[in-house]
């Protein structure tokens, strides 16, 4: 029993010093990354790579739509046209019957 009053004493008095020097370090730290993340080169760098990982997702999307887009009902391409502009008149909200 004594031992294990010592061991949650030890981690008691731990948890009180690391935290105090935990908080120091971690506002340090913290200072160091918003200076970081703020850098023009560092935000030109982001967008670049921003752009590429939007590439290959288009990329990759095309390349599965293309294998099991009959079998993914997201990716099925619509078995009618989209409706547009020129089909819905003004004000309706449905198409002329002759358009469709």
């Amino acid at each position: 029993m004594r031992y294990k009053v010592m061991f949650a004493a030890g981690l008691a008095i731990g948890y009180v010093l690391g935290t105090r020097a935990g908080r120091e370090r971690y506002e340090e730290i913290k200072r160091l990354a918003q200076r970081v993340s703020d850098s023009p080169t560092i935000q030109e760098a982001a967008g670049l790579v921003g752009a590429q990982a939007a590439k290959v997702a288009d990329r990759a999307k095309s390349m599965v739509g293309d294998k099991f887009g009959g079998k993914v009902p997201f990716m099925r391409k619509p078995e009618h046209e989209p409706w547009s502009a020129e089909k819905v008149p003004s004000g309706a909200g449905w198409p002329d019957p002759g358009t469709t």
